[in-house]
């Protein structure tokens, strides 16, 4: 099964107008190596032997910050199979469609030098026709995301057809109206950061001045929101529970948890978690009573309708 990404040409994709005149796409986070014989099948190995050269490169970087350009740079040289289709901005508010057409290859001085071949589709599409949560998605932060969950609009888009009705995901939810609250709560805590309870001890992990603690990759899927401490000293884990069963959302947080502390926490960090949901439940008290380090929020919606004379 093809998989759907959006890979950025760059940072902005400033580089995109010769990924599409050349075509290839490509990355580059400073390990100037050739990797075409160090790509294994688990990005987890490749993040185990180069985040430490990484880090050695880059000093000044968090344990973080490696694993991200790692993790990106294995996505792109290996992750990305023949026969995936990527979408690429062009930074005039359209998108450029493209199949993954062969093996990584390692291009030294360039930019971008860690490639692969790309055959780009000849039409864009603007950013404008896409559904509102394809837009969100593709406003992760990081070289490259995951969009598979919207293979049937993508290929509407790449085809310049009616966009389907009702567009799938891949979650499986108890209540798809939650759900859908849910996932706009994400967007407005994160845009509302500052104002939350949670925003006067913690800002939302950045590297660069970038904020990437919006759906931060792990191993186990996307942590909703990645957040540190203002003295730097903790590393907070904040997910919301889009209607899923109770059990599932805490043994969820858990393995998040459980990844941060493996991969991310400097020795000086702790690890800590919030589960945020419309309410709670019974089977979501009995889990958290025996879950270490992990608070629960209830958020409220106020909606009200003012009839005008």
């Amino acid at each position: 099964m093809k998989s759907y990404n959006r890979v950025m040409a760059g940072k902005g994709s400033v580089h995109a107008k010769q990924c599409f005149d050349e075509g290839f796409i490509g990355i580059a986070y400073g390990i100037e190596e050739d990797l075409t014989n160090r790509l294994p099948e688990r990005w987890r190995e490749f993040n185990d032997e180069f985040c430490p050269i990484y880090l050695k490169n880059y000093p000044e970087k968090s344990k973080i910050a490696a694993g991200l350009a790692c993790g990106f740079i294995w996505t792109v040289s290996k992750g990305l199979k023949e026969g995936d289709i990527i979408i690429t901005p062009d930074g005039n508010g359209r998108y450029r469609a493209g199949k993954i057409a062969g093996p990584y290859y390692y291009y030294p001085n360039q930019i971008l030098p860690h490639r692969r071949k790309v055959e780009w589709l000849p039409n864009p599409f603007e950013r404008a026709d896409m559904s509102e949560a394809l837009r969100r998605s593709t406003n992760s932060t990081g070289t490259c995301c995951d969009i598979t969950s919207y293979a049937e609009e993508l290929e509407a888009l790449i085809g310049g057809q009616p966009l389907p009705s009702l567009i799938a995901t891949d979650q499986t939810v108890e209540d798809p109206t939650v759900f859908a609250l849910e996932k706009h709560l994400e967007d407005f805590l994160v845009s509302n950061w500052s104002s939350t309870l949670l925003g006067q001890k913690y800002d939302i992990y950045t590297v660069d001045g970038e904020m990437v603690g919006q759906q931060y990759p792990s191993d186990t899927g996307p942590i909703d929101i990645l957040a540190i401490s203002k003295d730097g000293k903790e590393l907070l884990v904040v997910e919301l529970k889009r209607g899923r069963a109770s059990d599932v959302v805490v043994g969820q947080i858990q393995r998040y948890m459980g990844y941060v502390i493996d991969e991310l926490a400097e020795d000086n960090q702790t690890v800590k978690g919030v589960i945020i949901a419309l309410e709670d439940d019974l089977r979501i008290r009995r889990a958290l009573k025996v879950a270490k380090g992990i608070d629960f929020y209830r958020y409220e919606v106020s909606f009200k309708l003012h009839k005008q004379d």
